[in-house]
C-alpha cells in the first residue's frame, strides 16, 4: 500500500511556474513508477508526465513538453514536477499515481495509487 499526498499548487499568473511535490508512505518508494495527471472541469483526467523507477527515463505529454519536468527523490520519498510558463490551458487539478510496474506508464488505468489531488489555475 502507497499512500500519496500532493502539494505545490496554487494560483499563478500566466508566464509564471510551479513546482509540485508529491510525498509518498508506505511500501519501497523506488520500486514504482510515478505519473503526474490533470483534470480540468468538465474533463477527463489525462496523463502530463511520467518517470520511471530510477529517473532514468521519462515522458510528456505533447501539451506540456518542454514546459514541464518531472523527477523524483527516492530518498525523499518524493517526486517532482517543476510547471514553467505555465497558461490558463493548464488550469487543473492535478494528481500524482504509483504504478508497481518500474517502467514510465503514460495511461491512468496502468496506475494503482493516486493523491488527492493539488489545485492548479493560472491566470490570464
Amino acid at each position: 500500500q502507497v499512500q500519496l499526498v500532493e502539494s505545490g499548487g496554487g494560483l499563478v499568473q500566466a508566464g509564471g511556474s510551479l513546482r509540485l511535490s508529491c510525498a509518498a508512505s508506505g511500501r519501497t518508494f523506488s520500486s514504482y513508477a510515478m505519473g503526474w495527471f490533470r483534470q480540468a472541469p468538465g474533463k477527463e483526467r489525462v496523463f502530463v508526465a511520467a518517470i520511471d523507477w530510477s529517473g532514468g527515463d521519462t515522458a510528456y505529454a505533447n501539451s506540456v513538453k518542454g514546459r514541464f519536468t518531472i523527477s523524483r527523490d527516492n530518498a525523499r520519498k518524493t517526486v517532482y514536477l517543476q510547471m514553467n510558463s505555465l497558461q490558463p490551458e493548464d488550469t487543473a487539478v492535478y494528481y500524482c499515481a504509483a504504478t508497481s510496474g518500474i517502467v514510465v506508464r503514460t495511461t491512468a488505468r496502468h496506475y494503482d495509487y493516486w493523491g488527492q489531488g493539488t489545485q492548479v489555475t493560472v491566470s490570464s
